[in-house]
């Protein structure tokens, strides 16, 4: 099962730390004030920058994941494959995408260089419940990349449910492989091939799957 190619880094600068959230705060602010929050974790842990696996995947367990909405993202990464898979599949679809996204964001964190960021002004109005945080990623000698984070209101504050790197939709890279997987071998086969990446991850990061 191939991993869809994106910029891993540019998905994970702009992390999350819980206990801030607000529902008063604007999905913007939240962005930026805890974006450097984490930043700031990065540069002044030894082990994070000298690439310590288990030290990496616990922020981002702990810092990222809880303002991710992992169910609606693994819902539109099946697309209409979602609707055949049982209710046992979709926890197991779920649980492996969300482990993959564990592996993948930390491997980003692992690549952190000092990058700057750059938001642009939020185009939302106090009543919106669906909005996009926009921004960009610079870093010297490198060309810049674009980041929007597709964020939803909830009652347990705002979360993201997808992330556009340079345009291109996470989800969307993904749907196309899920949904190549399941015409080849069904939800059952796509949720082994997922175990199965995951399971590689784990041996690289030593660590159990989460």
């Amino acid at each position: 099962m191939k991993t869809p190619v994106s910029p891993l880094l540019a998905l994970a600068i702009a992390a999350f730390v819980p206990g801030v959230v607000s529902q008063e705060v604007s999905p913007d602010a939240l962005v930026k004030n805890i974006t450097q929050e984490v930043l700031t974790i990065i540069k002044h842990d030894k082990d994070i920058q000298a690439g310590q696996a288990k030290k990496v995947v616990e922020l981002v367990q702990t810092r990222i994941l809880p303002h991710f909405n992992f169910t609606r993202m693994t819902q539109s990464a099946m697309a209409r494959n979602w609707r055949i898979a049982t209710p046992e599949q979709q926890q197991a679809l779920t649980r492996e995408f969300k482990t993959l996204l564990v592996r993948t964001y930390s491997t980003a964190l692992s690549n952190y260089r000092d990058q700057a960021i750059e938001y642009r002004p939020l185009r939302a109005t106090a009543n919106d419940t669906d909005v996009t945080v926009k921004s960009e990623v610079r870093q010297a000698g490198a060309q810049s990349v674009t980041i929007d984070y597709e964020m939803e209101k909830t009652a347990a504050g705002w979360k993201v449910y997808d992330v556009k790197v340079g345009g291109v939709s996470l989800i969307t890279t993904y749907r196309e492989t899920f949904a190549s997987e399941v015409r080849e071998r069904g939800v059952d086969g796509l949720i082994k091939a997922l175990a199965a990446k995951n399971r590689q991850g784990d041996a690289r990061f030593g660590v159990s799957n989460t």
